[in-house]
């Protein structure tokens, strides 16, 4: 279903009424989960969002995303769980086996074949057709995929493991998977057996390289081979395969012993410790905690693998960092309302200087090299439409209430649909279209109502956008697109006189873009040889703006423009810049 890129429709923060309606459906459909875990599933405060989309078949689906990744999506009013969901509750669903290289078919939208699941010692899990059920690899319990059954297992048993057994609906790697945090599955250890079924099942794993290559056609649906391949699947059962050591690259180590928080735990540590020893310098304090984390925790994650601090003991990065200070290494200071930076360092702290920095891979150490920062990429920003109350009965029909979201073309769309199927195009001129009681109380002023009849398409359209209310849409690069209503404000850039009789530059809005004041005040002061500081902007709720010595304005645009790849639209004050040969 999301093996191809989707087209969203809307993404709006959940109401409190549809939360409950939210927990209650999925305590309905997923009775095994206790109290505890629903509400840690659905939680009740933090922000969780409903995203509508379209498949690119044009299902309607709809996307309920907390903590920035897909939890749960509805399709024709049946909630199913995603893989992240999954990864933190391994036993929601009955989960059948298959191998490793088979999921790049699934990824690609193939069902999975009968032929291509590992019978294991207990035998099949016993579900009914229709059954929702999970999909994970040979040697990890984390699912990788989400299908719903096609048979029972008793008709999956008398097949004799032939024909389409899954209608596969999610994978970990499709492009519902990419829109979170794109985490790897973690490594869960296969249920405890005894001595004899350890044995049974060391053969029913291993596979040999010739077989491993066969599977490549053996287990989907509409391969050329089909038939053959069927054929070889009971001349070769995966039992009888010869012994390899092989697992499809899954890994298992020491930490298949510990639990999925306390490997977190150790990976928050690790990252902490190395951005600490080779990233942070003296020079970068004070430091955003949250640029701490975007700029230099992850980008010591070791690769293959994601840090994600809701999985972990702390649940927060406050709360981690807390403790670090605690134990002496930071000093964590509030030194603007609501906004936390870590303003010292103990480098000679002894958890520092023992620390070990781990060996990098020959393929992140080509990307990271020279480079102490990860880049910085503008968020797509997308102008949009909300419908207001009196705007509602000419949007209903397509399906839309108040408060809906709609780009341009959409919007545009509607009015054209709208006016050809209620007959409102003139016949005697196609450039023409008639108001009907339905436009006239949507785009006409009230001294309108009696002598406006009909308007040309482009007056139409553009008085109807005029209508609507302003929106927009913040995409930065990796995360969930934002809405908001209104307008988004620019990147200001002001000059002052101070009592000294001397200009500073001040800028403010910076960190709507993604852009930390902090880096941004450090950069210029480079550059410029100024002092510059930064100071909670007056009159703005949690934001900050930077000030620079001096009529700093071209190479603030400079910057903003050239470097950070800004659109000229999203900056004002650019015209600030000293003229050449006038002094600053």
């Amino acid at each position: 279903m999301f093996a191809k890129a989707f087209r969203v429709k809307s993404n709006t923060a959940i109401k409190g009424s549809d939360r409950r309606k939210l927990r209650a459906d999925v305590t309905t459909a997923f009775p095994t989960l206790g109290t505890d875990q629903v509400s840690e599933l659905v939680p009740g405060k933090e922000e969780l969002n409903v995203v509508k989309l379209y498949a690119h078949k044009g299902d309607a689906v709809t996307v309920y995303v907390s903590g920035g990744n897909p939890i749960l999506f509805e399709l024709e009013k049946n909630l199913y769980p995603t893989v992240y969901t999954l990864w933190s509750y391994p036993d929601l669903l009955p989960t059948f086996t298959t191998w490793p290289l088979v999921l790049e078919k699934l990824v690609g939208g193939a069902d999975l074949m009968l032929p291509g699941l590992v019978m294991p010692p207990a035998g099949l899990p016993q579900v009914q057709k229709g059954d929702l059920c999970a999909i994970s690899l040979v040697g990890n319990r984390a699912p990788v995929a989400i299908g719903v059954a096609a048979m029972s297992t008793a008709e999956m048993l008398t097949s004799g493991l032939k024909g389409r057994g899954f209608s596969v609906l999610h994978t970990y790697q499709d492009h519902l998977w990419r829109s979170g945090n794109k985490s790897s599955p973690p490594s869960i250890a296969p249920l405890a057996l005894d001595s004899a079924d350890l044995s049974e099942e060391k053969g029913s794993v291993q596979v040999d390289s010739t077989l491993q290559g066969d599977m490549r056609h053996m287990t989907l649906e509409g391969e050329e081979e089909n038939g053959e391949v069927h054929q070889a699947c009971e001349d070769k059962s995966p039992s009888e395969a010869p012994e390899d050591t092989s697992t499809g690259g899954l890994n298992q180590d020491s930490t298949d012993s510990k639990t999925l928080q306390e490997q977190m735990d150790e990976l928050l540590q690790q990252c902490f410790l190395h951005a600490l020893k080779c990233r942070v310098k003296k020079a970068d304090l004070p430091l955003l905690t949250s640029t701490f984390l975007g700029s230099h925790m992850f980008s010591c994650c070791p690769e293959g693998r994601q840090l994600d601090i809701k999985k972990s003991s702390y649940k927060k990065l406050s709360k981690f960092l807390q403790q670090m200070q605690q134990e002496q290494i930071i000093q964590v200071k509030e030194l603007s309302k609501g906004v936390e930076s870590i303003v010292a360092v103990d480098w000679k702290h002894p958890r520092i200087t023992s620390f070990v920095i781990p060996e990098p891979s020959p393929t992140s150490q080509t990307i990271q090299e020279g480079s102490r920062e990860q880049p910085y990429h503008p968020p797509d920003i997308k102008p949009l439409y909300c419908v207001p109350a009196s705007m509602t009965l000419l949007f209903q029909e397509s399906g839309h209430k108040k408060g809906s979201f709609l780009e341009g073309s959409e919007v545009r769309m509607i009015v054209i649909n709208y006016a050809k199927k209620n007959d409102l195009v003139d016949a005697d001129n196609k450039n023409l279209v008639k108001l009907d009681p339905i436009l006239c109380d949507c785009i006409l002023e009230k001294n309108e109502q009696h002598t406006v009849m009909k308007l040309p398409w482009d007056s139409l359209l553009t008085r109807c956008l005029e209508k609507l209310q302003p929106a927009y849409q913040v995409t930065f690069p990796g995360q969930e697109p934002i809405v908001k209503k209104g307008r988004i404000c620019p990147i200001d850039i002001t000059l002052a006189q101070r009592a000294s009789n001397k200009k500073v530059t001040v800028v403010r809005n910076l960190e709507a873009y993604g852009l930390d004041p902090y880096s941004v005040a450090a950069i210029l002061q480079q550059r410029c040889q100024a002092s510059t500081t930064v100071t909670p902007a007056p009159g703005a709720k949690d934001s900050l703006q930077v000030q620079i010595q001096g009529n700093q304005v071209h190479h603030l645009g400079w910057l903003l423009l050239e470097e950070y790849q800004l659109p000229r639209k999203h900056i004002q004050g650019l015209e600030k810049a000293p003229k050449p040969g006038k002094k600053k």
